[in-house]
């Protein structure tokens, strides 16, 4: 009970503190949403990116071409469990090379007038067009696949295909990195702020400490404060990323250019506006431990 008590005695503390310096926590808060506002954007930027290229990677997929010899079903069973026990492969769709023909002269209307001159003597082979689960491994899972007996050839695209996965990995990359880049200035911008909160109550620390105060007693306040200021400055971010994703997303219905699909408002913006409010709080709790402690220092 006593820690409990002591417990909302310095979330009482630290809300008596935000209000007697409502300014400087108002211009702390300022901070913290500005930073949270670039990271929120960012971030649902990014992870938009990041499921779009995903998306792309998974409809590229390699054609297994198989032996012509080969008819028995039992046969062709067999073939697709060993291209499915492949590590990497997503997924395994047999067409026979009667659906192939009927594909490819549905997909190019100029070739539809040899429909009946070559449909008795379909030169098409039967097909496994196969989905892998990472666009890095396709090559990997073709050299494979070239391997199993009964395998005429594998198709993958050509040069173009790679030149396209390697280009979706840079973007992921650079997504990713500028979300981190963003998330470290946000800290540090948001520790100089509450730094300098911290600092223009040095009195009011100094006299807390002659008067025989410890360390955690001086710094639990000040860290419930810098926990309030980050709450505080994320509420502005939070519902301006639910209101801007959900018009967006409604107005477009979840596809921007009538290509790239944007990834459904629920559970995404849960899982956003959890890591705002993470954000917001942890960076508040740190920049006021750190703050306190400086000065708690100076103080010896």
């Amino acid at each position: 009970m006593k820690i409990i008590r002591r417990f909302f005695r310095k979330i009482k503390e630290g809300f008596i503190g935000v209000g007697r310096h409502f300014g400087m926590a108002i211009s702390s808060s300022a901070s913290v949403t500005i930073t949270l506002l670039l990271i929120g954007f960012f971030l649902t930027l990014t992870y938009n990116l990041n499921t779009i290229t995903q998306d792309i990677e998974s409809s590229i997929s390699l054609s297994a071409l198989v032996d012509y010899d080969i008819t028995s079903k039992t046969t062709l069973d067999s073939l697709e469990k060993q291209i499915l026990a492949i590590d990497g492969v997503l997924s395994v769709d047999y067409r026979s090379k009667d659906e192939e023909f009927t594909y490819y002269v549905e997909m190019y209307p100029d070739i539809r007038e040899f429909n009946e001159l070559y449909r008795e003597q379909n030169p098409f082979h039967d097909a496994y067009l196969v989905s892998v689960k990472d666009g890095t491994m396709l090559e990997t899972v073709k050299n494979r696949i070239s391997g199993i007996n009964g395998i005429a050839s594998v198709h993958d695209g050509g040069s173009n295909t790679y030149l396209l996965i390697d280009l979706l990995q840079k973007v992921r990359i650079f997504g990713a990195a500028l979300v981190l880049s963003l998330t470290l200035l946000a800290v540090y911008l948001i520790y100089n702020t509450i730094s300098i909160t911290i600092r223009a109550r040095d009195t009011e620390i100094w006299i807390m400490k002659n008067v025989g105060a410890t360390n955690g007693y001086i710094r639990g306040p000040f860290m419930v404060e810098g926990v309030i200021i980050g709450i505080l400055g994320s509420i502005i971010p939070i519902a301006c990323m639910i209101a801007g994703y959900l018009y967006l997303y409604n107005m477009s219905n979840g596809v921007i250019l009538g290509v790239f699909t944007l990834t459904n408002p629920k559970p995404f913006l849960y899982y956003l506006c959890a890591v705002l409010a993470g954000i917001g709080i942890v960076v508040g709790y740190i920049g006021s431990f750190l703050s306190v402690n400086k000065l708690l220092r100076s103080k010896r």
